[in-house]
């Protein structure tokens, strides 16, 4: 597009990164401003599974990371075997679903980034029915293989947006608000050991 930037027509399908089975089929379209702004991104999907199922999944993984009366804490997740402890799943899931904001946030026509590690995280103990993390994230950053360091804030209540604050280390700016505009599920990945945008 004349002045603008190049733009993308995407047809894909998803994966329910627990059952390994086909979640649906999405038409996208992402245009690349010629500024250094995020990409716009239009997209339609059609889930294979009902809102309901959606719902229920999330609640699941909710039920997992609250009414703790002491906080979760991790580190190195996955640690170098690639192994991650199931009582950490939930927050592994929580972390890719976050970093994707950061992820599309940074990524231009020539870098793309997917989510390496949780270098460490800790939950912060709420008195309203939100889940709230701190997070260190590891991004892969393609093609230079550098490894960029964000520290994370990331608070999500089923049937909400989650919203994300971030920090990456390479950046020269504050403090970013990546916060979802729709409500979004972090259902079906709890098993994810990558985010690639």
């Amino acid at each position: 597009i004349p002045d603008s930037g190049h733009k993308y027509y995407l047809q894909f399908t998803t994966e329910d990164y627990k059952s390994g089975e086909n979640a649906g089929s999405c038409l996208a379209t992402v245009l690349y401003p010629k500024t250094k702004s995020p990409p716009v991104v239009t997209i339609k999907c059609m889930h294979t599974k009902d809102q309901k199922q959606i719902e229920e999944e999330d609640n699941r993984l909710y039920q997992k990371i609250s009414h703790q009366t002491k906080p979760i804490t991790g580190n190195n997740i996955p640690d170098s075997y690639g192994n991650i402890e199931p009582a950490l799943e939930p927050v592994w899931a929580l972390a890719v679903a976050g970093s994707s904001y950061i992820m599309w946030e940074k990524s231009t026509e020539n870098l793309g980034y997917f989510m390496a590690q949780v270098k460490s995280v800790k939950q912060w103990l709420r008195k309203d029915d939100f889940t709230e993390f701190d997070y260190t994230v590891l991004l892969h950053e393609l093609p230079t293989q550098e490894i960029v360091s964000c520290h994370m804030r990331l608070t999500w209540l089923p049937g909400h947006p989650l919203k994300v604050k971030y920090f990456c280390a390479s950046d020269n700016q504050g403090l970013e608000d990546g916060s979802g505009m729709e409500s979004g599920s972090a259902a079906g990945i709890l098993n994810e050991r990558g985010a690639n945008f």
